[in-house]
């Protein structure tokens, strides 16, 4: 009789579910109602609204959770409030990977003039503000607005100040929050990396994969401020605010755009693309005179009566000239220089050799380097190849990309990749 009765009562659940699209299913020994979905994906960034509003246009029923009180906040301040939302350039030779064939599939499958269709779908207007670097002419809040209209148009379910307690899976993914328990059959983690932790960055996304028994691979800043030893620091503090254009090479990558100073060390978009490439301790070499017009300025100049400060006064801000002539020059006209002087002062200007202590660490960097190691994912779907059903996609992942766009472009393309194949 008893066994009669169960089965009556679960008949009757089962029922409901059908009418209500509600499941329930015992926990700790007690039933809590669920909500089921096809898809729930954990992360209202960039990467987690295209990827839901993606499966959404396909059909799927789509729950998408944030953690704050709503989403797209890194959106929100990326390009200094007008977004960088893509790169005209973005290739595989754009992104650091322990696996660099691994974004080759999802770059090529959703490109960045996929990703200007929205944005001239929604009237957004942009320009291209250097090296293919695409701007809002507006504010970033447009590109936060159009992706939540698509994903109403898509029929996904949004939920905020959603945080996740606990995962399983069985034939189904069991997902816990603040705001409820629901079940899915597929789970997109879309959490971001560790950096800007003041807009919600955790590590959750690696702890998912590591429950689940996949690699992450090292994790260290990315794109972030490089800070000077303590004799070096003490120097150049009074340089804060000053900025010069250099071309730093290393590890391999060359990059010549600005350098800037700082009260702990130097930043600006130089420094910020060669921090990914570079490792506690090493030494930058710097050319501090990249460009044609500055060489020929200089070399023009030496058969005069001017000193190197009086020289350099006129290529770089003055401050900075001062505070390194004092350092590596002689006070006295070019044209009294010695051959070797010469030979050694050039060899400085081109090739200025500075180390540094370290980084300012996750709170000033934009992305974080490593992540979900890509061999435990599919490059054209972004699936884990240990667990079905769940997928890894932006900045979690082991892939990270260049300044300038990149790194959304690969939260458009491997979201896309994954919201496809849901």
């Amino acid at each position: 009789m008893r066994f009669i009765q169960r089965f009556l009562i679960r008949a009757k659940e089962f029922s409901d579910w059908i009418v209500t699209g509600r499941l329930t299913m015992p926990f700790i020994g007690v039933v809590q109602e669920r909500e089921q979905y096809d898809v729930v994906v954990i992360g209202g960034g960039a990467a987690g609204m295209f990827c839901a509003l993606t499966a959404g246009y396909r059909g799927k029923r789509v729950l998408l959770l944030e953690q704050n009180e709503r989403v797209g906040k890194k959106i929100e301040i990326s390009g200094g409030g007008r977004c960088n939302f893509t790169n005209i350039h973005a290739g595989a030779g754009n992104y650091l990977s322990g696996n660099h064939d691994f974004c080759k599939s999802a770059l090529a499958r959703f490109t960045p003039w996929d990703f200007i269709a929205f944005v001239e779908k929604h009237g957004i207007g942009y320009h291209e503000k250097k090296l293919g670097q695409q701007f809002c002419d507006g504010s970033s809040r447009q590109i936060i607005t159009m992706l939540l209209e698509e994903c109403t148009e898509a029929g996904v379910r949004i939920l905020c100040d959603c945080r996740v307690n606990r995962i399983g899976k069985n034939d189904w993914f069991k997902i816990e929050t603040t705001r409820g328990s629901f079940v899915s059959s597929a789970l997109v983690i879309a959490t971001g990396g560790l950096s800007f932790a003041k807009l919600g960055a955790t590590g959750f996304g690696y702890g998912i994969a590591e429950q689940f028994g996949m690699m992450v691979t090292p994790l260290r800043p990315g794109l972030v401020p490089l800070t000077f030893h303590p004799p070096e620091h003490a120097f150049y503090e009074s340089l804060a605010g000053v900025a010069l254009p250099v071309r730093i090479t290393h590890a391999g990558a060359s990059f010549e755009e600005a350098m800037l100073f700082t009260h702990r060390g130097v930043s600006g978009p130089a420094i910020l693309q060669i921090s990914s490439f570079w490792h506690d301790r090493e030494t930058l070499s710097l050319d501090l005179l990249p460009t044609k017009e500055q060489i020929a300025t200089f070399s023009a100049a030496q058969c005069t009566g001017s000193t190197p400060l009086q020289i350099l006064a006129r290529l770089w801000p003055r401050r900075f000239a001062e505070a390194w002539c004092a350092r590596h020059t002689l006070d006295k006209p070019l044209a009294q220089y010695s051959k070797s002087e010469i030979i050694t002062l050039i060899s400085s200007l081109h090739s200025w050799q500075e180390s540094f202590s370290g980084t300012e660490g996750y709170p000033k960097a934009e992305v974080t380097l490593g992540g979900i190691d890509t061999s435990e994912l599919s490059s054209k779907t972004l699936e884990s190849r240990k667990v079905p059903g769940l997928y890894f996609i932006g900045e979690v992942v082991d892939v990270t990309g260049w300044l300038g766009g990149y790194n959304f472009q690969w939260a458009w393309a491997s979201a896309h990749a994954a919201g496809i194949s849901l």
